[in-house]
């Protein structure tokens, strides 16, 4: 039966082991349980083929534990059942340990079934997901477990993995040459995985049959690992953390950090989030600090959606630049996010009668904007009234930011108003 490359280089012992140094070192503190036999019920997060499930395996060997796997994404509640009703039967003196994978796929219920039996412990949960735990697994199953960070391994870890691929493949009756740089493009372009590269070696030394040589060169290389270097899912972690990535580069007004994590949204064709995020950044980070930048980046938007890709990146490029060298100022979303907060914990207050609508019959006798004096009808539009509730009336939501744009405001409207408000 065929094997594929990664499932016949599954490591068996922690030592074997590639990446993952901050949890697998010497003293570290995933390895200290694992030595200890003591193991506790656990999650495992982290993206795929990095190591997840091959640890689970490890865990349970060298701990000589029954091991029983579920996949969240084929497994029901019958099947969840069936291992809760085993357990006699699959136990041992050292216990079990259900490893169950992509646990993120499991409804609440589902994950509800588990408590009592990883409570009394009578099973130790390994739980593994390529999502944030805290967001997709139950709060009674996480405040049970501890979990563990996974991280996509450094070049120099797949370097060694793609060369044990390509020993892996050598075979007595044919003759594989390996081309120079081969090895360090595979590893630099799998995005840290593992089961990536190694499919991508058993792919490039696939051959026909009767073929006696097989030739990996760097162009084959480069063409079968095509948009492979970059983890992406538009409704995963990564997704969110490359825009967070985008956004506070261009805050931080880093061009060229900020044109990177435009570039993996690009290759990644996701035009809609990279438009509403810039239209975003343009009113969130830049402000009244260069108030004509959001009507910039609506154009570059549009246009961007009216070429679509290759072209878009051009004004998408354009309006990132833009915004990453403009000068910054958060003080209008800081205005607006403290008025909302001062209504949410004191309430919004009656409207001052003054500034009540009066366009109709009976106002009057309400007495309804009685008393409203017309800025325009003054010199410079401007007249000192009250126009916050009577209960708000004394609070202060917007500071001038410190860049020209509010500066020179500030400058005016200090003038004008006398009070330096």
């Amino acid at each position: 039966m065929y094997t594929p490359l990664p499932a016949r280089l599954r490591p068996e012992a922690l030592d074997d082991m590639l990446g993952q140094k901050h949890l697998l070192g010497q003293g570290k503190p995933l390895r200290n349980i694992i030595e200890s036999g003591n193991i506790p019920n656990m999650i495992f997060y982290g993206p795929a083929g990095i190591g997840k499930t091959t640890l689970a395996q490890i865990i349970a060997k060298q701990t000589d534990k029954t091991l029983y796997k579920l996949n969240a994404t084929t497994a029901n509640t019958d099947n969840i059942k069936e291992v809760i009703q085993q357990i006699d039967a699959l136990g041992n003196d050292r216990g079990i340990i259900l490893y169950l994978d992509e646990m993120q796929y499991f409804t609440k219920k589902q994950q509800q079934i588990l408590l009592e039996f990883i409570e009394n412990g009578s099973i130790t949960l390994i739980a593994s997901t390529s999502e944030n735990p805290y967001f997709y697994i139950y709060g009674a199953i996480i405040s049970r477990c501890t979990v563990f960070e996974f991280r996509p391994l450094e070049k120099a870890d797949l370097e060694i993995a793609v060369q044990r691929g390509f020993s892996a493949m050598e075979d007595p009756a044919i003759s594989l040459a390996v081309e120079d740089g081969v090895v360090s493009h595979i590893a630099a372009t799998c995005g840290g995985d593992v089961r990536k590269a190694l499919n991508t070696v058993e792919v490039l030394c696939s051959r026909k049959a009767g073929q006696k040589e097989v030739s990996v060169t760097l162009e084959a290389a480069r063409e079968v690992s095509k948009k492979s270097s970059m983890r992406y899912d538009r409704d995963g972690d990564s997704h969110y953390d490359i825009l967070s990535a985008f956004q506070k580069s261009i805050r931080g007004s880093d061009p060229d950090a900020s044109v990177h994590y435009l570039a993996r949204l690009v290759i990644a064709e996701d035009l809609p989030s990279i438009c509403r995020r810039l239209l975003v950044i343009a009113a969130e980070d830049v402000g009244l600090a260069y108030p004509q930048a959001i009507c910039v980046v609506k154009s570059c938007v549009d246009a961007a959606l009216q070429l679509g890709f290759p072209e878009a990146r051009i004004p998408l490029a354009e309006a990132t630049l833009l915004l990453a060298t403009a000068p910054k100022s958060n003080s209008a979303v800081s205005a607006v996010d403290e008025a909302m907060e001062k209504i949410r914990l004191a309430g919004a207050g009656e409207i001052p009668s003054h500034l009540q609508d009066s366009h109709y019959g009976g106002a009057e006798k309400l007495e309804h904007g009685i008393g409203y004096r017309y800025p325009h009808a003054y010199p410079n539009s401007y007249v000192a009234q009250q126009y916050l509730p009577d209960a708000l009336k004394h609070d202060h939501y917007y500071s001038f930011g410190e860049n020209k744009t509010e500066q020179a405001a500030k400058k005016y409207w200090d003038l004008i108003k006398g009070d330096g408000k």
